[in-house]
């Protein structure tokens, strides 16, 4: 008897579309999520110090509003971003009468958003989510394209599905209550964005003093639209990195190796602007990229703060030994994005760890001169 062959066409035909809506205040926000909510329960995660600020505000905006709304806050911190606390919100999820109409606000930075999006990926075969991401770095970057993941003790973000957001808001105003640090590691993401795709939104930063870069200014939120309407660019083509989206992985490589060596004491922006650096002296050592442009990232990122160094603690050997994790390596070699100039990434760069060691240190000789 012949094998029966039964094609499962499964080409995908839903519409994942999604608005981004840049500068609205978020009592606008709460009026828009419950005109466009159905009649579940409402669900918003958050962590310790987004809960102070703005938890009971929003959760009374919402029950005001008539939405049945609980809050459930895990604590602040690149740890909570687990299978333990991923496991922990569903189980409070399913005891607090969670259902397939059921909503989740993610209202927080990127841990809360990344958990809170896989939790709703995986809850019921998927659950409708927005975000509202009250940091920088999430309102320039990961708030939007639909990575959501946890990490693993083996590396960062190993564990994780690509779902898409019913809408994003950002407000600046959240910004307010930022501690420097942070506002320092939403800049970290702005710089890749304009390192790999915007040699005039670099000379722009290159441009404005280091104090002009914060909080609710106009000039901010020029720059958080800016960066959306890159990334927009980027997903549009390519939602599932098959391809074009790994552009975005710009200092990424290095830098959530550098983060999983440091136990996440080094934060995802320091990380990403020493991983910039460093595999912007790849690039160099490659001969992809002028040195005088490594000089002006360098210079960039120093002058809002941000390190550019691998700190001399850290074993280089083990770091870029962390990188054959990386979720784009391929039997042991790793694919980097790099610099062909500033303003023009490249992806798909396949170096060992080895190799890509050698070339960094043959470029730490690029200084500012």
């Amino acid at each position: 008897m012949k094998p029966a062959r039964i094609h499962i066409d499964l080409r995908r035909q839903a519409d994942d579309s999604y608005d981004v809506l840049v500068g609205i205040p978020l009592p606008e926000a709460i009026e828009d999520i419950v005109r466009k909510s159905g009649g579940g329960k409402v669900f918003v995660i958050t962590d310790s110090n987004v809960a102070r600020h703005y938890a009971r505000a929003v959760g009374r905006s919402l029950r005001v509003r008539g939405k049945r709304t609980e809050i459930l806050v895990v604590p602040a911190g690149e740890k909570s971003k687990s299978r333990t606390m991923k496991a922990r919100l569903e189980n409070l999820l399913l005891a607090a009468g969670a259902g397939r109409d059921s909503l989740i606000i993610a209202l927080g930075g990127g841990m809360v958003g990344d958990l809170a999006g896989f939790v709703a990926a995986t809850l019921f075969r998927g659950v409708s989510y927005v975000q509202i991401p009250t940091t920088l770095l999430a309102q320039v970057d990961s708030s939007v394209g639909g990575k959501v993941a946890v990490d693993h003790p083996l590396g960062k973000n190993l564990l994780g599905s690509f779902y898409q957001p019913s809408r994003v808001y950002i407000d600046s105003a959240f910004l307010r209550t930022l501690p420097p640090r942070e506002i320092r590691n939403g800049i970290a993401e702005i710089v890749k964005y304009a390192s790999i795709l915007d040699r005039k939104f670099f000379s722009l930063l290159e441009s404005i003093p280091s104090t002009g870069a914060t909080r609710e200014s106009q000039l901010v939120l020029n720059m958080i639209q800016r960066c959306c309407l890159l990334k927009k660019s980027v997903v549009e083509q390519d939602e599932r990195e098959a391809d074009r989206r790994r552009i975005l992985n710009f200092g990424h490589t290095i830098g959530h190796a550098l983060e999983s060596l440091s136990r996440y004491r080094i934060s995802h922006g320091e990380a990403v602007a020493s991983g910039m650096v460093a595999e912007a002296r790849i690039s160099a050592s490659l001969g992809m990229i002028p040195q005088h442009e490594v000089v002006r990232l360098e210079r960039l990122l120093g002058r809002f703060g941000l390190p550019t160094e691998i700190p001399a603690r850290f074993d280089i050997n083990r770091l870029f030994s962390l990188t054959r994790l990386d979720k784009k390596a391929r039997g042991g070699v790793v694919e980097y994005t790099l610099l062909e100039k500033i303003g023009k990434g490249v992806t798909g760069v396949r170096l060992s760890p080895s190799r890509a060691r050698s070339l960094y240190r043959a470029g730490l000789s690029v200084r500012p001169g």
